[in-house]
């Protein structure tokens, strides 16, 4: 009778287990979040909340009174309803598509990798939300009929001769990338656009591209500007 018990507990906390693996594994728009929730997905509206002013103190993951209270105060911000849970309509207005959600199951590891590369070499320095808007930008190139339909490709890519990101042509591309680069990228690949639909952007002080100045501007965010 006492090993049958022990196996049932067994099962038991093998089950347990699992659950608090896959909440941990979990991706921003993948759940509904609310006090006491924790996981990967914590953090990342964690990162979000205080890159968009909403201070929610530390990034741990753990979703309690200060990550509430911040959500609380975007959800006033917004005109949402004001309960301090993150669900679909709160997931929308913080930019996740949970409607369109496929994770990243479209991009391989090192297309994955490669945008995280991309985003550390052009954007290591700006704020995060400027950093998951340099993703998304390559991300709606990808998607638009102009230009290639991969990451690599649009990255590589060359137009009369010349390299569509000055990190690829002077070699940033193949530094390192940090943390905070590759989680900007996973949220970008998750839906975060905080571009509204930008292909491209620029730093004033240190482009004279008539073309891209040209263009009609989006957003500014740091010290790009974020252009159609």
């Amino acid at each position: 009778m006492g090993k049958i018990c022990l196996k049932v507990l067994a099962i038991a906390c093998l089950f347990v287990f699992i659950g608090v693996s896959t909440a941990f594994a979990a991706n921003l728009g993948d759940r509904i979040l609310k006090e006491g929730s924790r996981g990967q997905d914590v953090a990342q509206l964690q990162y979000r909340l205080n890159s968009l002013g909403f201070w929610c103190g530390k990034v741990d993951g753990i979703f309690g009174p200060l990550t509430k209270n911040a959500v609380i105060n975007f959800q006033k911000a917004y005109g949402l309803k004001v309960d301090g849970i993150v669900g679909p309509q709160t997931l929308k207005a913080l930019g996740i598509n949970t409607a369109s959600r496929s994770g990243t199951g479209r991009f391989s590891a090192r297309d994955i990798d490669l945008l995280a590369r991309l985003v550390y070499a052009e954007a290591r320095g700006e704020p995060y939300i400027g950093q998951v808007a340099v993703a998304a930008t390559v991300l709606n190139r990808v998607k638009s009929p102009q230009y290639p339909n991969t990451i690599s490709e649009v990255i590589f890519q060359k137009i009369n001769g010349y390299y569509q990101y000055c990190t690829v042509q002077d070699g940033q591309i193949y530094l390192t990338p940090n943390e905070t680069a590759r989680k900007a990228a996973q949220d970008a690949i998750a839906g975060w656009d905080p571009t509204g639909g930008a292909i491209g952007f620029y730093n004033p002080a240190k482009t004279t591209n008539a073309w891209v100045r040209s263009r009609p501007v989006t957003t500014k965010i740091g010290n790009h500007i974020f252009y159609k």
